[in-house]
């Protein structure tokens, strides 16, 4: 399996540009996916600039319907005809964030125009439950919540009288992959989650109940552990290095304290990833 960031938080090569967003690009077998695309046109010049043929995809997965995953949709359908765009159906909800009690003035959700969104209908393959792409690659539609597993942020939708409602997130989705090795034998299960706003633990936890028996060898995620107390990302980290993965990449909205802190614990077996990084699982 082959992965390349094509939009992420930060880079470390000097031809590719950064930006507040997420985009993946991952073959496996026969299949080119697409996980996330990005806060803005971005990806399309770092995916030249990493010889990624975007016209080749067949297929692309979005994570939940927030602008920093979705905003490259639109110009992706421009340059791609074919590819099914697989996203949740309670994706389009408009939700706003909250800082310090404040409710932001813009809205976090996606912000494509009616126009745009009519253009790209019959792309888009709604998402609810389990979604099997194939024998061993699976989107997991809405994610379980775990009673013991609380977010570290809230989202919100605005009702009709002006109160607000907690966004249940139940748009956010993973995509999990069962990587062969050179015999065809499964290697086990590498996951691709956007953000984590439901937990990163309950991901992993659903990928298991999916893939029964199997070890999650990989993951690769915004973990949304930037704003977190030291308590809380000691905890989840802690149970994130139990799982003794092979790899974890920490992208997007982990965080630096997150990931140095993973990195600690978990060694070479951490990488931080960047746009334009190039990884062969």
């Amino acid at each position: 399996m082959k992965i390349q960031i094509l939009s992420e938080n930060r880079t470390n090569e000097p031809e590719c540009l950064a930006e507040h967003g997420l985009s993946v690009y991952i073959e496996i077998g026969d299949r080119k996916i697409l996980f996330d695309l990005g806060g803005s046109d971005i990806y399309l010049q770092n995916a030249k600039r990493m010889k990624v043929d975007l016209e080749q995809v067949d297929t692309v997965v979005i994570s939940h319907g927030h602008y920093d995953h979705t905003e490259g949709v639109p110009s992706f359908c421009e340059r791609n005809r074919n590819a099914k765009i697989y996203i949740h159906e309670r994706a389009f909800e408009t939700v706003y964030g909250m800082e310090k009690g404040k409710l932001d003035e813009e809205p976090c959700s996606i912000r494509w125009t009616k126009q745009q969104h009519d253009k790209i209908a019959d792309r888009l393959v709604l998402t609810k439950g389990v979604t099997w792409l194939s024998e061993d690659i699976v989107v997991s539609g809405t994610i379980p919540k775990q009673e013991d597993c609380v977010p570290t942020e809230a989202f919100y939708l605005k009702n009709m009288d002006g109160s607000l409602t907690v966004d249940p997130m139940e748009h956010e989705q993973f995509l999990a992959v069962r990587v062969p090795d050179e015999n065809g034998r499964s290697k086990g299960i590498f996951l691709f989650s956007g953000c984590s706003h439901t937990g990163v633990i309950p991901c992993i936890r659903y990928a298991k109940e999916l893939f029964p028996g199997e070890k999650i060898m990989g993951f690769l995620a915004g973990m949304h552990l930037y704003n977190s107390s030291a308590k809380t990302r000691e905890h989840i980290l802690g149970l994130i290095a139990a799982e003794e993965m092979d790899y974890i990449l920490p992208v997007h909205c982990t965080g630096i304290l997150a990931i140095c802190d993973l990195r600690h614990l978990m060694g070479d077996r951490c990488i931080p990833a960047g746009v334009g990084d190039t990884f062969n699982f």
